[in-house]
């Protein structure tokens, strides 16, 4: 298997394959969609996960989908199992339901509903025997001032509640992983689930009710206005956006396996659910661009910590804050970093993920221990390379 091309997917692709793993898209979807993977190609997030092996089309043949590994789960309530279920399993429960289950609507969910949407649904619900509030999210990090999927989700559950109480229906929250791949369409998707029919909530909204939402950012802008001479508001404006947040960088270390990209990731997905923007620079997704063709002897190794270190420490300098995943195994690597995050004026937080060694090694995700005790890998760190735990964990 580890001698078969890789390709490393992206945020967006990820999405993609979970519909794909999940029966919400043919396996030839992704074919056409990535007409460069060669034949058996692996399927891998940025840690090198290998996740699934794709074979595209061959004569009569269709493509084909061999799934290898789970896709790594992260936090927050777009992540509930109750929720986040794969397309065949929701359609298997319509379908061992009685007829009404059969006539679903998939109603979907791309906005925080409004009062006006609200109402819209009840009605919609109350022609319905059941609704699935089909809500399509990304792994991708919102944009700013945007609601993100975890606020999305919550807002879908809230919604769900409402019209239960107010309606017959029933009504059931799906979570679908959407990028809006080319190729695809959300009815498509919907579809996929068991839904009969599809119908947008946010289609529903009328003109005036999309330009009180278009107008909602410049709200305060108007009332500034109102209450102050252009100089005083002008001054008002400037001050209220300057951000004194002071910076911070936040340094996971740990072995392989140790689980310190879940986590880095989860205390990601929780900032941004809170509205503070970071930057997550995780090891194995920083050598494939800011490292790349770095080895993995010590000196390549130091050098891949400070890149890592150097970058974080800039986004630390104008108040964002940046988490860094990579292993850092020797002490002075994470010392350079230390001072490079106080250089800067940013608070430095040294996080040590201390999983021993034999229960990383029992995890092996990656198959590379396994690797590096048939000494495949050299310079491997637990094995073949050490590991200089920190007497300064923050």
């Amino acid at each position: 298997m580890t001698d078969l091309p890789a390709r490393v997917l992206s945020e967006d692709e990820l999405d993609l394959l979970e519909l794909a793993l999940g029966g919400a898209v043919a396996p030839s979807v992704l074919a056409d969609a990535w007409p460069d993977a060669a034949a058996g190609a692996l399927l891998t997030d940025a840690e090198n996960t290998p996740l699934a092996r794709l074979v595209p089309p061959a004569g009569s043949t269709p493509a084909t989908l061999e799934p290898l590994k789970p896709l790594a789960p992260a936090i927050g309530p777009q992540w509930d199992d109750a929720v986040r279920r794969p397309a065949r399993e929701v359609r298997a429960d319509l379908d061992a339901g009685d007829a009404v289950a059969t006539d679903a609507l998939g109603l979907l969910v791309t906005e925080v509903p409004t009062r006006q949407e609200t109402d819209a649904a009840v009605a919609l619900a109350e022609q319905a025997g059941t609704v699935l509030l089909l809500v399509p999210v990304s792994r991708r990090t919102p944009a700013p001032g945007s609601v993100g999927a975890p606020g999305l989700v919550r807002a879908a559950a809230a919604l769900t509640d409402t019209l239960s109480e107010r309606t017959r229906a029933r009504v059931r929250t799906v979570v679908v992983p959407w990028s809006g791949p080319d190729g695809v369409t959300l009815e498509e998707i919907a579809a996929a689930y068991g839904a009969s029919r599809a119908d947008t909530l946010a289609a529903h909204r009328s003109a005036s009710t999309v330009s009180a939402v278009t107008d909602l950012p410049h709200v305060r802008d108007a009332a500034v206005a109102a209450l102050y001479p252009p100089a005083s508001a002008a001054e008002v404006t400037r001050a209220a956006a300057v951000d004194h947040r002071r910076g911070t960088v936040v340094f996971f270390t740990g072995l392989s396996g140790s689980g310190k990209s879940t986590v880095a990731r989860a205390l990601a997905a929780e900032l941004a659910d809170d509205g503070l923007r970071t930057t997550l620079l995780d090891g194995d997704a920083v050598r494939h661009h800011l490292s790349k063709g770095l080895g993995f002897d010590r000196e390549s190794r130091e050098m891949n910590v400070e890149r890592i270190g150097y970058v974080a420490a800039l986004v630390a300098e104008h108040g964002g804050i940046a988490i860094a995943a990579p292993i850092a195994p020797f002490a002075s690597g994470r010392a350079r970093v230390r001072a490079l995050a106080q250089e800067a004026g940013a608070r430095f937080v040294l996080v040590h993920v201390s999983t021993p060694l034999e229960v990383c090694e029992a995890r092996d995700r990656k198959g590379l221990y396994a690797r590096a005790r048939t000494g495949e890998l050299p310079d491997f760190t637990g094995i073949s390379s050490p590991y200089e735990e920190p007497d300064d964990a923050d």
